[in-house]
């Protein structure tokens, strides 16, 4: 078995902090249906990786005009207040870098769901913004 490459990264307590930070704004832009500010917080074109009702592994490139359009049919309108509570687990491959794997329950009104998913998150100018998005069941919006 080949060993993998140690980068010799080993992320910080600010690291984390500032990854967690970015996390807490992005579900207070979703909670808020601010679909303008979710798309401020991530690079386009976004990757998209999920799978279709057939099973099928799919992937899309949106621009910033696709995200906006789809997340606001998904978003909805309405006065139901959206909560979420989730457990992250951050993978560093860099300072700049990280895969993030979500756990979360999404209460809207009295309807909750359980979500899990994966970002993968850059770093630029010290600002992180997602690049690309995982989740199964979407695979036949992608289009």
């Amino acid at each position: 078995m080949t060993e993998l490459p140690d980068t010799g990264f080993v992320p910080s307590a600010e690291d984390r902090a500032s990854l967690d930070a970015w996390f807490a704004e992005y579900d207070a832009a979703c909670a808020r249906r601010d679909v303008a500010r979710m798309a401020d917080m991530a690079v386009f074109p976004l990757n998209l990786v999920s799978d279709d009702s057939a099973g099928n592994g799919r992937s899309a490139q949106w621009d910033r005009a696709r995200f906006v359009e789809t997340m606001s049919q998904v978003m909805g309108e309405g006065d139901e207040t959206i909560a979420f509570k989730s457990t992250r687990t951050p993978v560093f491959l860099s300072a700049s870098m990280a895969v993030v794997f979500t756990d979360s329950t999404m209460t809207v009104g009295d309807e909750t769901r359980q979500l899990r998913y994966a970002d993968i998150l850059v770093r630029r100018d010290g600002t992180w913004a997602f690049q690309t998005m995982m989740q199964s069941g979407w695979g036949d919006a992608l289009g």
